[in-house]
């Protein structure tokens, strides 16, 4: 969508700002040139996956999905959380097709089997939500080796999309990532996070810096399985991940904390638009964002490809074309 060059401006000027573009003020103004909204029934008949859908960004997305007509397969690491979302979404639209499934993706031989299972069950998936993140306040290693933040925000969804391909195909994959991810260069080197003091807080930026450049491989590698592949970031909302996780930025930011809803607009638009948007963007607030605040501290082609490398190695996946 090319805008007009007043309100091209106004969006530059917002999303610079951080404030302005990150908060409700965000939506609030850009809705008045962003694209149309997807038709109702959009996903009728369509099957979507929502990764850590208990809460939060992924029990909104859950909601939108539901409310576009999707059957929503909702996954998360606690049954008690699963039932109450999906008695909440019921609640509150009655008809909403929506199934459970208990399921840790930082668990890699447990997702790669939760994938064989679930494309036995759901030959045919419109769309993969990968939402579900943790922030742990200290380095924390999966009984498979793995450092927490990179198991489930690289790592097992990489496993699950690849162990969802054929399911997949035609379909789309949404990452949902932060802006947070400015903050961080792809370190190739060290992406276990094995190296330097530990915090909950960078590592989680680090990943997400780590899932924009999984995107861009994704698409080139999906494409000709006509998957399209998207990342987003939903902006600063008010949800566990934020209050929880980062309450002095919260209290400060709380009154401008977009809803949950509003974070995952993005989300439910990418998986349900019939826009042509293309395969390979990050976006934020129904538009294509750059990948880097600013052009510096890019990633070279050499870290990438160690990067894909390490991916590749870590989840014991075959290379592309291999």
């Amino acid at each position: 969508m090319v805008l007009h060059e007043a309100a091209a401006a106004l969006d530059w000027v917002m999303d610079k700002s951080l404030v302005l573009g990150y908060t409700k003020i965000g939506p609030a103004v850009r809705r008045n040139w962003w694209p149309h909204d997807p038709v109702p029934g959009a996903l009728i008949g369509r099957h979507v996956l929502v990764t850590g859908a208990s809460g939060g960004l992924g029990l909104a997305t859950a909601r939108g999905l539901a409310r576009l007509g999707a059957a929503v397969h909702l996954t998360g690491r606690n049954a008690s959380r699963l039932d109450d979302a999906r008695s909440m979404l019921l609640d509150e639209q009655p008809l909403a097709e929506l199934t459970v499934h208990v399921a840790d993706i930082s668990d890699l031989a447990a997702t790669a089997e939760f994938a064989r299972q679930f494309s036995t069950d759901v030959p045919r998936l419109h769309a993969v939500v990968h939402n579900a993140g943790v922030m742990p306040p200290k380095r924390t290693v999966t009984p498979e080796g793995h450092e927490l933040t990179l198991a489930t925000h690289v790592l097992g969804p990489h496993v699950l999309t690849y162990g969802l391909r054929k399911a997949l195909a035609g379909g789309r994959v949404v990452l949902v990532t932060s802006g947070g991810a400015y903050g961080q260069r792809l370190d190739a080197a060290d992406p276990e996070y094995a190296e330097g003091d530990y915090s909950g807080v960078t590592a989680y930026a680090r990943t997400k810096r780590m899932q924009l450049v999984l995107t861009e491989l994704w698409a080139r590698d999906l494409e000709p399985d006509g998957i399209r592949v998207h990342s987003m970031h939903p902006g600063w909302a008010d949800t566990p991940g934020v209050t929880d996780s980062l309450p002095r930025f919260a209290a400060v930011t709380g009154p401008l904390l977009r809803d949950a809803d509003s974070g995952a607009d993005t989300a439910v638009w990418l998986t349900a638009t019939d826009d042509a948007i293309g395969t390979g963007g990050f976006w934020h607030d129904r538009r294509r964002r750059p990948t880097h605040y600013a052009p510096v501290g890019i990633e070279t082609p050499e870290q990438v490809g160690q990067f894909w490398d390490f991916v590749l190695d870590a989840t014991e996946q075959p290379a592309p074309g291999a």
